[in-house]
């Protein structure tokens, strides 16, 4: 069988200053991609080791200049974007009776606003039959308490990469649900006592695995997927799902 790479593919990874983000652009550089790298963070010095490999972005994608900025940033220095990565987001832990206007502002702004900034700027430079690939959750489908904000943004972001379909054939948008993995920065500015209770009641109901994905397998994964795409352009990948296999059954 054929090793799948990203070698020689241009790479424009979103979020890429920490979890799956900062896993993928380190896997993408390991396969020797041309890559932008974009965070609104600083990013660690492994991602930036080699300066003819990778170009940086400092950006807030909920910033619409910031965005556009983005994409001039691949058109100068990739000329065409093979595969576009959204890794970035925003998850407020709230009951959902608490979640005011400001936290839908940055929840919106972020997980769907955001992200279709970042598509629309890229339009004019993805390669034909370019994948677009943007990470959405598993608590769309398997409520969560405490995360309805975020799970109705991702519900959001997924129904608006079904129009980017409709109007844009051409691309292959894809969907990359992930279930739970750790470390990431997703829970860092949880409330720790109300994540100790609802984690709870994550675990009583099943939602969370015995055994944790972690950003270095879901990126390897992600990249060998996508590679094998890039190679079958008639392929399509609308919707990938990541999530820890099921403990074996003990008879």
């Amino acid at each position: 069988m054929t090793e799948r790479s990203l070698a020689g593919k241009r790479v424009v990874v979103v979020g890429g200053s920490a979890g799956i983000g900062r896993a993928f652009a380190l896997k993408a550089l390991e396969d020797r991609a041309r890559l932008v790298v974009v965070a609104r963070r600083e990013l660690p010095a492994e991602v930036l080791a080699d300066a003819a490999q990778v170009t940086s972005v400092s950006a807030d994608i909920r910033n619409p200049d910031d965005c556009r900025r983005i994409g001039e940033t691949a058109a100068s220095t990739l000329g065409q974007v093979d595969l576009l990565l959204i890794s970035a987001g925003y998850a407020p832990l709230k009951a959902f009776s608490d979640v005011d206007a400001e936290d839908w502002t940055k929840v919106l702004a972020t997980n769907v606003i955001g992200v279709h900034q970042v598509i629309q700027a890229h339009l004019p430079v993805l390669a034909p039959s370019a994948v677009v690939a943007v990470l959405s959750s598993d608590s769309v489908r398997h409520p969560h308490r405490a995360l309805g904000a975020y799970s109705a943004s991702k519900a959001a972001m997924e129904r608006s990469l079904v129009a980017w379909r409709l109007e844009h054939p051409g691309y292959r948008f894809s969907c990359v649900e992930v279930g739970a993995t750790v470390p990431t920065d997703f829970i860092s500015d949880f409330d720790p006592d109300l994540l100790g209770v609802v984690a709870g009641e994550w675990i009583s109901r099943g939602l969370v695995p015995a055994t944790h994905m972690t950003p270095e397998g879901v990126a390897d994964m992600l990249a060998g997927i996508v590679a094998s795409a890039l190679d079958n352009p008639n392929v399509g990948l609308d919707h990938v799902t990541l999530k820890s296999p099921a403990p074996p059954m003990t008879l």
